[in-house]
């Protein structure tokens, strides 16, 4: 039995006792933590547990007393205001924040968010035309527009008023030809603001913070506060995978308070579809269950649906509408279930085994979840992966990376074939005409092969400490909470522990999509574990059920794990969510 292929494990040594116990009261397991991802200095450690409030001035975001200044005007004059938003949950939630304050403010406001199947992602010349034929004057974008170069110049052309509030990278640090550009990824010196990670909802709300607070020093009472907003900041950032360190990491906290004591009515019935209680909602929840949601929305047909449930205040309306997405969801996870799998076998087909870069099209794949398929083809096979939906002689990719390789860089170098693009260094997006896909796999596998290691890309289980299970209880859990909340950039805590003994092995979940009467084992790969004091261990590994043939019973394996809580009839239990294991030496 061997570790998952291309599989590293960085295993991080105990830090210096002084540093351990340097917070009294803090368990030192906390301490390690920190120290393991880089803390040195005790007071940064102790400031990161106490979760020190982040004192922030939306207004020194470039471009925002200008934003500021056209919205008040346009309130006060009575124009028509659009805002226009992505389809997935970063936008949404960015489109039911906005329009939470533009009612509090009586705006005559309405919300655009295009159909990712008929228009795909980003700001559209078509859609400013029909905006400015039905009278609006002010469109602000939320989540999109970093890259609308085109669409800027069109919008000034037609006498539309344009505000762009993005995340995105720009191209080539170009500004869009806008009013006030919005985003804390500028590079140009008019962008002095300390934080660069925020989440498209994150920007969105320090507008509507900017607006709520100029309003208030003129002396005009709104009935909207920045706390109401915060759920959805929560929401939004947590989806859209986005850091959770610095001011990410204060306003998910900050949002995950909102909602487990004041939820809104959509995210109240949200939780309760995820099978969670309000009060125990975490970051987790939002990730697995939240998110997902909203997204299928989008991903199957349009995404008013998840609009329409944040804004809700109808308990009637919201059970109805997350009835629809629970169903949509199903069938989201069926067609990336279908989408994956087929996928993997073009890969195999076109003998891409030794490519650095996975490259998968067809006319029977959904756009709508061929970013899922994409990450899913990473998540197997640890390479950069493009799923691309075409039809009609128009392609739509999806692709998704490894650390070191930026994919909206290298798309970047192929600009001269594509219509459209855009993204992060992990994750991109693009539209492509369909004869143009053989040369664009083509070049992305020579960038990639250029930029690749040598021995190919390498997975890193970076690992927090090693500790004994036998030692470890619901108290080292609840004492690890003070590093909630967890997600991009500040995963849960991720331990070895070794010598475990294999007692039990099933493979458990349903496959999506199969056709034959007899169902394919599951998915998911469980293990029953001893310790060394000979208690029994649940450990469970998602989608790892492929590796039911690398253990038996009866032998000792190391296992790499994160902690977590089962809980089956009201019984709550520690359970172990597997990363990887292999044979044990010890």
């Amino acid at each position: 039995m061997t570790s998952t292929p291309r599989t590293r494990w960085d295993i991080t040594p105990f830090a210096p006792v002084e540093f351990l116990n340097a917070a009294p009261g803090t368990h030192p397991l906390v301490m390690q933590v920190l120290w393991a991802r880089g803390t040195r200095d005790p007071e940064i450690a102790k400031a990161f547990i106490a979760s020190d409030a982040i004192q922030v001035d939306p207004f020194a975001l470039p471009d925002m007393a200008v934003a500021v200044d056209r919205i008040q005007r346009a309130i006060g004059a009575g124009e028509k205001i659009a805002v226009y938003g992505d389809y997935d949950c970063d936008g949404v939630t960015s489109c039911a924040l906005l329009m939470q304050v533009f009612a509090a403010l009586k705006a005559r406001a309405q919300v655009y968010i295009p159909d990712r199947f008929e228009e795909g992602y980003g700001l559209h010349a078509d859609a400013l035309d029909k905006l400015k034929a039905d009278g609006v004057s002010l469109v602000i974008t939320v989540d999109c527009g970093a890259r609308a170069n085109a669409e800027a110049l069109h919008a000034r052309e037609i006498g539309l008023d344009l505000i762009i509030t993005d995340h995105h990278a720009l191209e080539h640090g170009n500004l869009p030809a806008a009013i006030a550009v919005i985003n804390p990824t500028r590079a140009d010196p008019a962008n002095t603001y300390p934080f660069r990670l925020l989440a498209g909802v994150g920007v969105a709300f320090r507008l509507a913070q900017a607006l709520l607070r100029a309003y208030a020093d003129s002396g005009v009472t709104v009935a909207c506060d920045e706390e109401s907003l915060l759920d959805l900041v929560a929401i939004g950032t947590v989806a859209d995978v986005a850091q959770l360190i610095g001011e990410n990491r204060a306003l998910v906290q900050a949002g995950l308070k909102r909602i487990n004591t004041q939820p809104r009515v959509g995210a109240r019935y949200l939780a309760t579809a995820a099978g969670v209680k309000v009060g125990q909602v975490t970051s987790q929840t939002i990730g697995f269950g939240i998110g997902p949601r909203l997204n299928a929305a989008g991903r199957i047909e349009h995404a008013l649906g998840a609009y329409n449930l944040l804004i809700a205040t109808s308990e009637s309306e919201a059970a109805e509408i997350v009835q629809e997405l629970n169903a949509r969801n199903e069938q989201r996870q069926k067609t990336t279930d279908s989408v994956t799998r087929s996928a993997e076998a073009l890969t195999l087909a076109d003998r891409q085994a030794d490519a650095p870069l996975l490259f998968a099209a067809s006319e029977d794949y959904s756009s709508g979840v061929i970013g899922l398929a994409a990450a899913r083809l990473v998540e197997r096979f640890y390479k950069p992966a493009v799923v691309v939906a075409t039809q009609m002689g128009e392609a739509r990719g999806s692709c998704r990376s490894v650390e070191g390789f930026n994919i909206t860089a290298a798309l970047d170098l192929c600009k001269d074939l594509l219509a459209r693009h855009g993204g992060h260094a992990a994750a991109a997006g693009f539209t492509i005409p369909a004869v143009l896909l053989d040369p664009l796999r083509e070049r992305l596998i020579e960038i990639a092969r250029a930029q690749q290691p040598e021995g190919g890309w390498k997975r890193a289980l970076n690992i927090d400490a090693e500790i004994s299970l036998a030692k470890t209880t619901m108290a080292t859990l609840d004492a690890l909470a003070v590093l909630e909340p967890h997600g991009m950039g500040n995963p849960r805590p991720t331990f070895i522990a070794r010598g475990a003994i294999v007692q039990g092995i099933r493979r458990v979940g349903k496959t999506h999509g199969h056709d034959g009467a007899t169902p394919p084992p599951g998915p998911h790969l469980q293990l029953r574990l001893k310790d060394a004091k000979n208690v029994t261990w649940e450990a469970i590994g998602w989608r790892m059920g492929e590796r039911a043939s690398e253990v038996s019973a009866g032998v000792k394996v190391d296992v790499v794990f994160q902690l977590d809580i089962n809980e089956w009839n009201g019984e709550r239990k520690l359970q172990l969510v597997m990363q990887d294991f292999m044979s044990s030496a010890v």
